[in-house]
């Protein structure tokens, strides 16, 4: 089969499609012929080997242990495809059906999935790939802010996949969102329910102009950490997914998966009351998977990216 994988860390050039031998599903398992594999910033900072540098900082050894390489290395967590294989113990799925889930090396033609969904039918493939992990880390960081019905969530880098989930399950709870986003993405953030305001000179007064911040989450990594405390006045009210100093400033960095299977359960529940949507920005090929990933990277996304198989 036809696998993205890559034999040394560093830039989107070290991805290569190569031949690879089948995956097959082991105990509680799955596995998929995909048709859509969702593009995730973990999958370029796992590449870069940022997650196997020496480090002292406990958030570095922490994400080390949750997502060792051994190179070679496929790439991708998640997947949207259909049911090819079921290992021992799998009682919830048949050969066929329509699945999104998490898994490993989902940039091929075939991949495992550890946990997994019944895709909603109203989702196309490309669409249901871009979920797993956004919604996943989504539920996990408003748990961990402790953000109530009734306060209120800044929530910085807001119009990503991760950002798009935060903004729709928070207006689902009763929870306002404070949402800061480049400009261009102003009216995309208004559109899921947020208060929406731009980066850049006197953005913190802004913030302030829309209302008291119960709690703040850090998407982007843009080095905001410290006005997202002085925000909320409490280091421990502010949860970053990407900034790995967040510790230096007394700020929890959140980057341990939790419960998969109930994220993809509470989506498929969201999605099908129509209360949960995430927009695919842009698809690209096998071919082009070294592109989807600098993409990433680059930052600036509205929704998902996603690679077709």
């Amino acid at each position: 089969m036809k696998r993205v994988s890559f034999a040394e860390f560093g830039g989107p050039e070290v991805l290569h499609l190569t031949e690879a031998e089948e995956p097959h599903a082991g105990p509680g398992q799955i596995r998929v012929a995909v048709r859509a594999a969702g593009v995730n910033p973990v999958d370029w900072r796992i590449r870069e080997g940022q997650f196997h540098q020496p480090d002292q900082r406990d958030q570095s050894r922490q994400a080390r242990q949750t997502h060792p390489s051994v190179l070679p290395s496929g790439t991708g967590q998640d997947a949207a495809g259909l049911v090819d294989e079921i290992g021992p113990g799998v009682t919830t799925v048949e050969v066929g059906d329509r699945v999104f889930g998490r898994g490993s090396s989902t940039y091929a033609e075939f991949a495992v999935l550890s946990a997994w969904a019944r895709m909603p039918e109203n989702l196309t493939f490309e669409e249901a790939a871009g979920y797993p992990s956004v919604v996943e880390t989504a539920l996990r960081i408003i748990r961990q802010s402790g953000v109530q019905p009734g306060q209120t969530l800044l929530v910085s880098g807001a119009s990503g996949g991760v950002g798009s989930a935060v903004l729709q399950i928070a207006r689902d709870r009763g929870i306002t969102v404070i949402g800061t986003a480049g400009a261009a993405n102003q009216d995309y953030l208004r559109s899921l329910g947020a208060l929406a305001t731009s980066y850049g000179e006197g953005w913190v007064k802004r913030v302030r102009q829309l209302g008291h911040v119960d709690a703040a989450l850090d998407l982007a990594g843009s080095g905001v950490i410290p006005e997202l405390v002085e925000l909320t006045g409490d280091p421990q009210k502010v949860i970053s997914i990407a900034d790995l100093t967040a510790p230096e400033h007394g700020v929890r960095f959140s980057g341990v998966t939790g419960n998969v299977p109930q994220a993809l359960a509470e989506a498929a529940d969201l999605i099908a009351r129509g209360r949960l949507h995430i927009p695919v920005e842009k698809t690209y090929q096998l071919t082009e998977a070294a592109a989807a990933q600098a993409d990433s990277q680059a930052g600036h996304t509205r929704g998902r990216r996603v690679i077709v198989i």
